[in-house]
């Protein structure tokens, strides 16, 4: 069995709240897991991307904590 790895995609809503998806990695394929409202899906391609769609599509959260503003 491939050795397991993960990640995480964070985003913030409009009121400051916090909202994570899990990307856990075993051989090619990767599982999403939303720590809101429990959503889970698997992904071969591009499971970043599908992580941040799910935050925006069902939690509104958009801001990417790791981005700082210009000033």
């Amino acid at each position: 069995m491939p050795p397991t790895t993960s990640s995480k995609v964070s985003r913030w809503d409009q009121h400051g709240r916090e909202h994570v998806v899990h990307v856990r990695k075993a051989g090619i394929q990767r599982a999403l897991t939303c720590d809101t409202c429990g959503w889970k899906k698997n992904a071969q391609f591009l499971p970043w991307l599908k992580a941040e769609e799910h935050l925006g599509e069902a939690h509104q959260a958009t801001v990417d904590p790791t981005v700082t503003g210009s000033g």
